[in-house]
């Protein structure tokens, strides 16, 4: 990822004396899960891949520490139609669930609109459609990824358990489950006693439990593990990677509509690289860097924040993966750990971690399961999750015809990464693809 926009300007490059290869059948901008699957796909169909990213490894930005759940099951988008009165409630709460810092950037006001036109019922069910059909694509292929690469990353296939403290909450899922269902996400409505069966750290919890829906085919596993097993799997079919380094401009010809070469700044000084094929995967700072070009997209920070808390042999803490409705927090048992994360700040660009913010979460998991783990030891992350209004990514190509998009996945990218990535690869090797942008 990278922490600015480009400024735009050429620069006089040098040449590096670690890579002297400077001309590739595809550049993937961006290293997180998103970026690394595109890398991958493209790899499969016989391309020559570069990554470049600004960390000194794949998967250290938002990537890092998410919730961990492979979820179609979590496909409604966040603006649906009960979120507007929700947002309203929220906006005082310091601990909502999603919460709204207003600034002078008119990118974010422009995104809040946006979010709030696609609240409309309308728009609401087309996008869970949309996004169904991509989670059960991509869930599809990040199993067979591991099967064909042979690698693991502490997944797990218990399916997901999405449960209810309040009756009206509950209810209102049903129809939710009912439009999944529909689309092909086997997601089933379940009483209690069924909770407790499937999850039995629920036990001591029965009564606060409304009810709930269980996707037995959804999973959950560490994404950094997977990103950066991935990113090896690459190394060895012959993709070049460059990380620490910083991208500084497009050599792009608006009249012609193609992206000639990328400019970038590295341990060894600045180089020019060239490719047929341009992906832009670096997450919420795909917008400010495509500005200066032209291509506007509508992608907003939406800050997350993880708690992770060291098991050490717990027989207490959840197996199962879960989604707390009420607090907007999803929970991923990752082997000798437990991660649980969730919430969304619309503040900017900042990673400041709000340590009041990661008390609230870890003050949840206490009182839900007071005996998880050694809740002294938990560490706290945060991350920019690159939201767009309707929870839809870009996917194909932008006004240039040789520069594509896979980015802003939201709160999804885990889950879709491997499907997006796919996806793109498909329509670069077809060389055709919807202009997204």
């Amino acid at each position: 990822m990278f922490p600015h926009a480009a400024s735009g300007a050429l620069r006089v490059t040098q040449p590096s004396s670690v890579s002297p290869k400077s001309d590739f059948d595809v550049i993937v901008l961006g290293a997180g899960v998103v970026g690394i699957n595109t890398a991958y796909w493209n790899l499969r169909s016989g391309k020559s891949v570069c990554v470049i990213d600004r960390q000194p490894n794949a998967g250290l930005e938002t990537s890092f520490a998410n919730g961990g759940q492979v979820s179609v099951s979590h496909a409604e988008p966040w603006a649906n139609p009960s979120a507007p009165f929700k947002v309203l409630k929220w906006l005082f709460d310091s601990d909502a669930p999603l919460l709204f810092r207003p600034t002078l950037d008119i990118h974010q006001w422009l995104w809040m609109a946006k979010f709030l036109v696609d609240c409309l019922p309308s728009r609401a069910d087309r996008h869970t459609r949309q996004i169904v059909e991509m989670a059960l694509e991509s869930r599809r292929l990040i199993q067979q990824t591991r099967k064909d690469e042979g690698f693991h990353y502490d997944e797990r296939s218990k399916g997901i358990l999405h449960f209810y403290r309040d009756k009206r909450e509950f209810e209102a899922a049903i129809p939710v489950a009912e439009l999944m269902r529909k689309y092909g996400c086997a997601r089933t409505v379940i009483n209690t006693d069924k909770v407790v069966e499937i999850e039995p750290a629920f036990a001591e919890r029965r009564a606060e439990i409304a009810g709930a829906t269980y996707t037995a085919e959804d999973e959950s596993g560490d994404a950094l593990k997977y990103t950066q097993a991935l990113a090896h799997v690459c190394e060895k079919k012959g993709a070049t990677f460059l990380y620490g380094s910083q991208l500084t401009a497009f050599n792009a010809d608006r009249a012609k509509g193609q992206v000639h070469s990328v400019e970038i700044v590295g341990p060894d000084g600045y180089r020019t690289l060239r490719a047929r094929d341009i992906v832009v995967s670096l997450g919420c700072w795909s917008a400010p860097i495509l500005r200066p070009y032209g291509v506007r997209l509508n992608i907003y920070p939406a800050k997350g924040y993880s708690v992770t808390i060291p098991i050490d042999g717990s027989n207490a803490a959840p197996v199962t993966s879960l989604t707390d409705d009420e607090y907007k927090l999803v929970y991923s048992n990752l082997g000798d750990r437990l991660r649980v994360a969730g919430t969304a700040e619309l503040s900017g660009y900042s990673r400041h971690l709000n340590i009041g913010r990661c008390a609230a979460i870890l003050r949840q998991v206490r009182n839900l399961f007071p005996r998880a783990g050694d809740f002294a030891r938990a560490t706290y992350w945060t991350g920019l999750r690159p939201a767009t209004p309707s929870n839809i990514p870009y996917i194909g190509r932008t006004r240039y015809r040789n520069l594509w998009l896979n980015t802003g996945h939201g709160t999804l990218g885990w889950t879709l990464g491997a499907g997006s990535g796919y996806r793109v690869a498909n329509m670069i090797a077809a060389n055709e693809g919807p202009v997204v942008a």
